[in-house]
C-alpha cells in the first residue's frame, strides 16, 4: 500500500477503557454538557430580557458565553455518540469542520476578553467619554472583529489541512484538534507558518493588550478613592479569572500536539478533558457570582414564588 492514504475516516484513539466504561462516561458527559448549556443560556437570557443589562460589558459577557455554548455543542454531541458506538470513527471533513469550529470560537474568546479590557478601560479611567466611545456602533464593530478574524485565520489552516495527504487515520485524540497535524505525511511549512502567525495574531497579541490595558487600570484605581478601586475590582477580577483560565487551558491544548506519542494515554486524554470541561462550566459561575447585577437577577429568578 501506498504511503499516502486515501483517508476517508479517522479513529479517535484517545478514549480509555470505552468499552468498559462507555455508559459511565455517556452519562458524567451528558451531565455535564446540560449544565453547560443551562447555566451558560441562563445567563444570556437574563441578559436578553433585562434592560438593565443592555450595556457593552454585559453585552460582551453574552457574546463570551455564546461562545462557549457553540464551542461546546461542536464537541459534546459527537463524544456522546462515540462513548455508545462500538467504533470511535469520525469522516475527515467533519473532523477539518470540528476542528475549525473549534479553534475559529476558541480564538474569539481572546478578542472578546480584549474587547471587555477595553470597555473596562474605558469605564473606569475615562468615564465622562464613556457613553460617547461604547457606543452601539463601536460595540457591533467589536462583536464582529472578535468572530470574523478567527474564522478567516483558522479558514485558510483548514482548507490548507484539507489539502494536505494524509499518512495515518489514527488521531491520538478524543476530537480534532491541533493533532490532526500529526496525520499529514509532511510537516508543511506554510500551515506552519500560517499556524505562527494565526497565534501570535489570535493570542499572543490581545493577551498583551489586555495585560497592558489592566495594568494602566489598576495604577489608576491605585491613585484613586476607595470606591473606584471597589469597582475596577467588582467589574475585572471576574474577567481576569478568565483569562487566566483559558490561557491555561490554551496552553494545554498546544501541548497535548507536541507531547510524544508515548506520553501516557489516561494523561493525554485527562489533559484533553480539561480543555472541554473546564473553561465552559468556569465562564457563567464567575460571572453568575462575581457580576452584582446578573447576581441579583439570578437570585430573583431562582426565588420561590410567594402565594399569598
Amino acid at each position: 500500500m501506498d504511503n499516502e492514504a486515501n483517508v476517508t475516516y479517522i479513529t479517535l484513539d484517545g478514549h480509555v477503557e470505552v468499552n468498559k466504561y462507555r455508559y459511565v462516561y455517556f452519562f458524567i458527559m451528558f451531565i455535564v454538557y446540560t449544565l453547560i448549556i443551562c447555566s451558560n443560556s441562563i445567563i444570556v437570557y437574563l441578559i436578553w430580557v433585562h434592560q438593565n443589562l443592555h450595556e457593552p460589558m454585559y453585552i460582551f459577557i453574552a457574546a463570551l458565553l455564546l461562545n462557549s455554548v457553540v464551542y461546546s455543542t461542536n464537541i459534546y454531541p459527537k463524544l456522546l455518540i462515540d462513548f455508545i458506538s462500538e467504533k470511535q470513527i469520525i469522516s475527515y471533513s467533519a473532523c477539518l469542520f470540528q476542528f475549525y469550529i473549534f479553534y475559529s470560537f476558541g480564538s474569539s474568546e481572546f478578542l472578546l476578553l480584549s474587547a471587555m479590557a477595553y470597555d473596562r478601560y474605558v469605564s473606569i479611567c475615562k468615564p465622562l467619554q464613556y457613553p460617547n466611545i461604547m457606543t452601539k456602533t463601536t460595540v457591533s464593530i467589536l462583536l464582529l472583529f472578535a468572530w470574523l478574524v478567527p474564522a478567516c485565520h483558522v479558514a485558510v489552516l483548514t482548507i490548507l489541512s484539507a489539502e494536505t495527504k494524509l499518512c495515518d487515520s489514527t488521531l491520538k485524540g478524543i476530537f480534532c484538534n491541533n493533532s490532526i497535524y500529526k496525520l499529514q505525511c509532511v510537516t508543511s511549512s506554510v500551515i506552519t507558518i500560517h499556524g505562527v502567525v494565526s497565534l501570535i495574531d489570535l493570542s499572543i497579541l490581545p493577551m498583551l493588550f489586555i495585560i497592558f490595558t489592566y495594568t494602566k487600570i489598576f495604577i489608576l484605581t491605585y491613585r484613586s478613592c476607595r470606591e473606584v478601586r471597589k469597582k475596577a475590582a467588582e467589574t475585572c477580577l471576574p474577567h481576569l479569572l478568565v483569562l487566566i483560565s483559558f490561557s491555561i487551558l490554551s496552553a494545554y491544548d498546544i501541548s497535548i500536539a507536541r507531547v510524544e506519542s508515548n506520553f501516557p494515554k489516561t494523561a493525554r486524554l485527562i489533559m484533553t478533558l480539561q480543555i472541554i470541561l473546564y473553561h465552559p462550566l468556569f465562564n457563567p459561575l464567575i460571572y453568575g457570582l462575581k457580576m452584582k447585577e446578573i447576581s441579583k437577577h439570578i437570585k430573583r429568578l431562582f426565588r420561590p414564588v410567594k402565594f399569598n
